[in-house]
């Protein structure tokens, strides 16, 4: 899918959550929404923009992504 329509549609996301969640726990809201109703291949493409800078993410929906990054591997 195109990176500035899933940007586009994650930033319509804040706005939604930014009013309805406050802006505190926004960035978790749009996490969640984004994991449970996302194609996993739509979040990849995401996550990749969003670590590659993330031009055009809302403040909200930037924190949200650095959410959805899986953690690394636990040190021995």
């Amino acid at each position: 899918m195109n990176i500035q329509n899933l940007v586009n549609m994650a930033n319509d996301m804040s706005n939604f959550f930014n009013s309805a969640a406050g802006e505190a726990d926004a960035p978790r809201e749009i996490a969640s929404f984004i994991t449970r109703h996302w194609d996993p291949r739509m979040r990849s493409q995401l996550i990749e923009h969003g670590k590659s800078g993330g031009e055009g993410l809302y403040p909200a929906t930037a924190a949200a992504v650095k959410l959805l990054v899986p953690p690394g591997p636990r040190p021995a």
